[in-house]
C-alpha cells in the first residue's frame, strides 16, 4: 500500500527480467537463508590490527555540529553527510528558532552533499526524521539515486520509528509527511530504526530497538521495498552489553560492520587512545562476531567515532568517520581500512 506519495523505483529484478519466483528465499521462523538468496561467503580478512589510513581530514560541513553519518555515491562521485541542526537556525515555515537540544529531540537534520575531495556543494533539511545514525545510497538501475535514512522521529527522543527513501533536492526542507517520501515501518512499535544497504547483493540491514534491546534484521531489498517485511534473519546486536554508544553500521557481502564508542572525556581519556570498537558480524544470522579496539588517529581533539561505509573499486575498503574539534568548530575526517 502506498504511504505518503510513494516514489516508484525500478527494482534490479525487474530490470534483469527476474520474477518473484527467482528469489528462492525459504523462511523458517524468519531465520532461514536459502542458497539462492545467500550472500557470498568468500571475502578477504579485514586488517583489524592496522589503524585506518586518512582519506579526508578536517572537512567542514554546512553547520558546526558534529557529523552523524555519511555515505558514498560512487556513480556521481559524491558524499552525503548528516548532522543535527544547530541552535538559532530558523527554517522556512518555522515561527521561531529552536535550540540544539530541541532539534535533537525533534529529529531535525541537515543533509550535506559534498564532492569526493570534501568540498561542500549544497545541503537540504529533514525535519522530524531522527538522530541521523545512518544514511545509505541506493543506485536505481535506471540511473537515478535514492537516499535512505531513519524516519518518523519519536517525540522527545528524536529516534526514528521507521525508515524512508527519497530523492535529494538541494535547498529543500522535507518533513515526515512530505510528498515524494517512500516510507517503511518494518518493526511496528520499535524505535532507533536505521538502515544499511548492500545493493550489489540485494540486501538491507535494519537496526532497531524494542523494549530497550537493540536488534538487527536482514531483509531482501526488493521484497522489503515491496513491503514484504519477513526478515531473512533477526538477532540481537552484538556488543550492546558494553553500553557504548552505537555510531554506525555498514553491510557488504558476507559481513556487517558496526562502530561503537564515545568522544574523549571523563571515563574515556585521550591518553588511553579512546574506546572506539569496530565489529565484523557474519551474515545472515550474526553467529560469527569479531571485535577490535580501534586506534585510528588517537591524537584527534575530542575524537568521536561517527559513521561507517563500504566502498568498492580502486578506493575500496571500510571507511570510518570521526568528528573532532572544539564546540562551534567541529570537523570530520574519514579513514580507510583495507578489505
Amino acid at each position: 500500500m502506498t504511504e505518503t506519495g510513494r516514489v516508484r523505483y525500478p527494482t534490479r529484478r525487474s530490470v534483469l527480467g527476474l520474477g518473484a519466483a527467482g528469489v528462492g528465499v525459504a523462511l523458517a521462523g524468519g531465520q532461514a537463508f536459502a542458497a539462492a538468496g545467500a550472500v557470498p561467503q568468500r571475502q578477504a580478512e579485514l586488517r583489524w590490527s592496522e589503524p585506518g589510513k586518512v582519506w579526508l581530514r578536517g572537512v567542514r560541513l554546512h553547520h558546526s555540529t558534529v557529523l552523524q553519518s555519511f555515505a558514498f555515491d560512487e556513480r556521481n562521485r559524491l558524499i552525503y553527510a548528516l548532522q543535527v541542526i544547530p541552535s538559532g537556525r530558523r527554517l522556512p515555515g518555522e515561527s521561531r528558532t529552536y535550540s540544539h537540544d530541541e532539534r535533537v529531540r525533534s529529529g531535525d537534520l541537515c543533509l550535506n552533499r559534498l564532492a569526493m575531495d570534501g568540498t561542500r556543494l549544497d545541503h537540504m533539511y529533514l525535519k522530524g526524521f531522527g538522530h541521523g545514525t545512518t544514511v545509505a545510497v541506493e543506485r536505481a538501475p535506471s540511473g537515478g539515486t535514492a537516499l535512505w535514512t531513519e524516519w518518523d522521529a519519536k517525540p522527545s527522543s528524536g529516534y526514528g520509528r521507521g525508515v524512508c527513501r527519497f530523492r535529494y533536492t538541494a535547498g529543500k526542507v522535507l518533513t515526515g509527511n512530505s510528498a515524494g517520501l517512500d516510507t517503511f515501518r518494518p518493526q511496528p512499535g520499535s524505535i532507533n530504526n536505521n538502515a544499511a544497504l548492500d545493493t550489489a547483493h540485494g540486501h538491507l540491514l535494519l537496526r532497531y530497538r524494542r523494549s530497550g534491546l537493540p536488534r538487527y534484521a536482514l531483509y531482501d531489498l526488493d521484497r522489503f521495498t515491496a513491503r514484504d517485511f519477513r526478515p531473512l534473519a533477526d538477532f540481537p546486536q552484538p556488543g550492546a552489553e558494553s553500553g557504548l554508544p552505537f555510531q554506525g553500521m555498514a553491510l557488504h557481502g558476507a559481513y556487517a560492520y558496526q562502530l561503537l564508542g564515545s568522544a574523549y572525556g571523563p571515563g574515556n581519556p585521550r591518553e588511553g587512545g579512546g574506546n572506539t570498537r569496530l565489529f565484523r558480524i557474519g551474515m545472515p544470522d550474526g553467529r560469527y562476531v569479531s571485535e577490535r579496539l580501534d586506534r585510528t588517529d588517537p591524537g584527534l581533539g575530542r575524537r568521536e567515532p561517527e559513521g561507517l561505509a563500504v566502498r568498492a573499486g580502486r578506493n575500496g575498503g571500510l571507511y570510518m568517520g570521526f568528528a573532532h574539534g572544539p564546540a562551534g568548530g567541529r570537523r570530520l575526517s574519514l579513514y580507510r581500512k583495507t578489505l
